[in-house]
C-alpha cells in the first residue's frame, strides 16, 4: 500500500464561530483560532480543518458564499487568515479549507447577474427552468425545503437550490463556471493551504432531463449522477495534481463500491471521502450494523483507497451523546469511542470539544435553535397541522445545533468563550465539562486522546494494518485485530452500560501480550485475558507477538 503523509495524519475540525471569540461580538473568529493554536498542537494533531469563513450573508453558517476570495467580517480579515496560516505552519501543522462549490449565496455577484435577465451572460451559470403546467419543473425535494425550485417572478422561471432558497446551485455543465471555480481554488492553494474538504461534492452533476422522482422524499437523486467523475477528474487535472494537498470529499448516498470511484488511488479524483452510512443512516447506536458497515468499507478499500473515520462533526450530534453514554459513563464512553475511531482503518477526525468529552445540548424551545434545516422542517411540519411539541421533540436528536455550541474553555461566564453574548447558547454543563478542568485532570478524556494520537504516530499498524473482526455477532463487544508485518494489535471494546464477559480467541497466546492502552486504570498487563469481564464502556488495546 502506498504510504503518504496525509494517510498518517489526524484531522482536528475547527468550527471557528464556536471556537474562541477575541473581540466580544459573540462569534468565534480567526484570531481566536490563532490564540488557541498551542492547545491544538499539544493534542498532537496534524491538520486543522476550518469550516467556511468566506464572505457570506450567513444564512447557513457560512455555507452560502457571496465572495470566494474575501473573508466574512465575523471571522476577521485576510490578514488574520494569512497570519493563521503562517502560525499553523510554524507549528508543523497544516490547514484544510472547506470548498463549497455546489452552490453559492443568492447574494453572490454571479447570481445577481444571472437572475437579472434571461439573456444575461451569466444566466447559464445557474440552473434555470420554465414552469411545468404552471408549477415547479419537477417534484424534487431539497435538503432544507419541500422543493429544490424557487420561482423568480421577474423572469418567470425557477432556479434550483439543493439546500436553502438562498443557496442557488451552480451549473457545472457550463465550462466558464468550472474555470472560475478552478481559478478560485488556485487562489487559496497559492496562499499555501494544504487541502480542501469538499462540501457535498458529489452533487455537482444533475440528472439529465430533470425527471420526476418516483419517491421524492428519498433525495439520493441529487447526487452521484452521470458526469460527476468527469468533473472531478478535470478538477484534478486542472488544479489538484499541481499541489501536494489532501482532498476529502463529503459524499452522501454512496456505497463502498461507488466510494472507490471517488477515492480510488487509480482514479485521479480525491484522496479520501466521508460517507454517511453511520452519521446519516444510524440515528442511535447499532453495534451489529456498525460492524457490518466497517467490514464492507474495509473490504472494498483495503489497498485501493482511503477511508475516513468520524462519528460527529458540525452537522451531527456529539458522539458521546448520540452513540455513547453521556451521563454515568461519559468519560469511559468518550474514551471508548475515541479508541474505536483511532484504531479502525482510515483517517481519524476529531471535532472540536470531542477531546474533552463535550456532550450534545437540548434547548427548551425552537427559538433557541439556529439550524436552518431544523427550523425549516419545524415550520413545514407544524403548517401541516402536527402538534408543535411533538414536531420539536422529533427534531431534537438530529439537530445540527447539538454539536455547534461553543467550546467550553473554563467554568467562568459563557464558558470562557466570549465576553459578549454568544451567537448560540452555551451548553449548561460547562462548569463541570471544560478544557481547564480536563488539563488539570490526568485521567481526563483529553490526555487519553493525546495518548491515542501519539500511538498512531509511533505505530504504523494503526495506519496501514489489515483489519479483521472477531466479534461479528456480539451486540456489546467489538473485538478486532489490526495486523502489519509481524505486528498484531487486538482492540477490545465493551460498548454497553453493563459488565460483559470476554473470552480470548484461541489464535492468541495469553502470555505473549503487551497492554498498549486501557481506559480503566485498574487493568494490569499480567491480568489474564483467557476469560475475563470488561466493565461498562471499557476499552483495551493489546499487542501480541505474531509467529
Amino acid at each position: 500500500m502506498k504510504r503518504t503523509w496525509w494517510k498518517e495524519a489526524i484531522v482536528y475540525q475547527v468550527y471557528w464561530r464556536s471556537f474562541y471569540d477575541t473581540n466580544g461580538d459573540g462569534y468565534g473568529d480567526l484570531k481566536g483560532v490563532i490564540e488557541k493554536l498551542d492547545y491544538i498542537k499539544e493534542l498532537g494533531v496534524d491538520i486543522i480543518w476550518l469550516n467556511p469563513f468566506y464572505e457570506s450573508p450567513d444564512k447557513d453558517n457560512g455555507y452560502d458564499i457571496s465572495n470566494y476570495e474575501a473573508i466574512m467580517e465575523k471571522a476577521g480579515t485576510m490578514a488574520d487568515f494569512e497570519e493563521l496560516l503562517t502560525e499553523v505552519h510554524k507549528r508543523d501543522m497544516k490547514v484544510m479549507m472547506d470548498l463549497v462549490v455546489n452552490h453559492t449565496s443568492d447574494q453572490h455577484p454571479w447570481f445577481i447577474e444571472s437572475r437579472s435577465s434571461k439573456d444575461n451572460a451569466k444566466r447559464d451559470w445557474y440552473i434555470w427552468k420554465d414552469p411545468k403546467n404552471g408549477k415547479e419543473p419537477n417534484n424534487w425535494r431539497s435538503y432544507f425545503t419541500p422543493s429544490v425550485w424557487e420561482y423568480d417572478e421577474k423572469t418567470d422561471q425557477y432556479y434550483m437550490h439543493s439546500f436553502a432558497v438562498e443557496q442557488p446551485d451552480l451549473n457545472w455543465k457550463n465550462k466558464e463556471v468550472r474555470e472560475a471555480i478552478y481559478k478560485m481554488m488556485r487562489f487559496w492553494l497559492d496562499k499555501g493551504i494544504n487541502g480542501f474538504r469538499m462540501d457535498v461534492i458529489n452533487l455537482l452533476a444533475k440528472l439529465e432531463g430533470f425527471p420526476d422522482a418516483e419517491n421524492p422524499l428519498n433525495i439520493s437523486y441529487l447526487g452521484n449522477n452521470p458526469g460527476i467523475h468527469e468533473y472531478l477528474q478535470e478538477m484534478h487535472e486542472e488544479v489538484l495534481k499541481h499541489y501536494d494537498v489532501l482532498t476529502v470529499g463529503e459524499i452522501p448516498f454512496v456505497t463502498p463500491e461507488d466510494g472507490l470511484k471517488y477515492a480510488g488511488e487509480d482514479r485521479n479524483e480525491l484522496n479520501t471521502l466521508f460517507h454517511f452510512e453511520i452519521a446519516d443512516d444510524m440515528p442511535t447506536w447499532d453495534m451489529l450494523g456498525y460492524k457490518e458497515i466497517q467490514e464492507r468499507w474495509h473490504k472494498a478499500f483495503y489497498g485501493k483507497g482511503w477511508n475516513s473515520q468520524f462519528l460527529n462533526n458540525h452537522d451531527h450530534t456529539r458522539q458521546v451523546t448520540r452513540y455513547g453514554n453521556d451521563n454515568e459513563y461519559r468519560i469511559e464512553s468518550a474514551k471508548l469511542l475515541g479508541t474505536m475511531i483511532h484504531t479502525l482503518p482510515g483517517m481519524p477526525y476529531v471535532f472540536q470539544g470531542e477531546e474533552i468529552g463535550m456532550t450534545g445540548v437540548r434547548f427548551h424551545s425552537i427559538e433557541d435553535y439556529n439550524d436552518i434545516a431544523m427550523k425549516n422542517k419545524y415550520k413545514e411540519e407544524v403548517e401541516k397541522g402536527r402538534d408543535p411539541e411533538e414536531v420539536f421533540e422529533s427534531l431534537l436528536l438530529l439537530s445540527r445545533d447539538n454539536s455547534r455550541t461553543p467550546i467550553q474553555w473554563n467554568s467562568s461566564k459563557n464558558a470562557g468563550f466570549t465576553e459578549g453574548t454568544p451567537w448560540i447558547n452555551i451548553n449548561p454543563n460547562y462548569k463541570e465539562i471544560n478544557v481547564e478542568e480536563a488539563l488539570h485532570n490526568p485521567n481526563s478524556v483529553y490526555y487519553y486522546y493525546k495518548k491515542l494520537i501519539a500511538l498512531r504516530k509511533e505505530n504504523p499498524v494503526m495506519v496501514y494494518g489489515d483489519y479483521e473482526d472477531y466479534s461479528a455477532d456480539d451486540d456489546h463487544l467489538y473485538v478486532y485485530v489490526r495486523t502489519l508485518d509481524h505486528v498484531r494489535w487486538l482492540v477490545i471494546l465493551n460498548h454497553s452500560d453493563h459488565n460483559t464477559p470476554f473470552k480470548l480467541p484461541a489464535v492468541f497466546n495469553d502470555k505473549e501480550k503487551r497492554l498498549v492502552l486501557s481506559n480503566y486504570n485498574d487493568v494490569k498487563e499480567e491480568d489474564s485475558l483467557i476469560e475475563t469481564t470488561l466493565g461498562p464502556h471499557e476499552a483495551r488495546i493489546y499487542e501480541f507477538i505474531k509467529r
